[in-house]
């Protein structure tokens, strides 16, 4: 338990320190006062998107096996599937 605990830590951390994420924290700090407030709060939302959806993936990877994620992933797949044929399409 405690490794896991760890393991997202870690994984937190990662996500963080990405390279990408990175470089649009960077973007708002030094260019905030450059830009609109419309574009700051996009940029902020970007921001933010990136860091919870990279967050998420490396979590998913610590909590799962390979073979859970393509379990997981297929189910997804079938809901959306059903989801589809519910609704026609739309």
């Amino acid at each position: 338990m405690i490794a896991t605990a760890i393991a997202i830590q870690e994984a937190t951390k990662d996500a963080v320190h990405d390279d990408m994420s990175m470089a649009i924290a960077s973007q708002l700090l030094h260019a905030r006062n450059e830009m609109s407030d419309n574009d700051f709060a996009q940029m902020l939302f970007k921001y933010s998107a990136l860091l919870s959806s990279l967050t998420a993936t490396l979590v998913t990877n610590v909590l799962l096996t390979e073979s859970e994620m393509d379990a997981m992933i297929n189910e997804i797949n079938e809901f959306d599937s059903l989801g589809k044929d519910i609704t026609d399409g739309n």
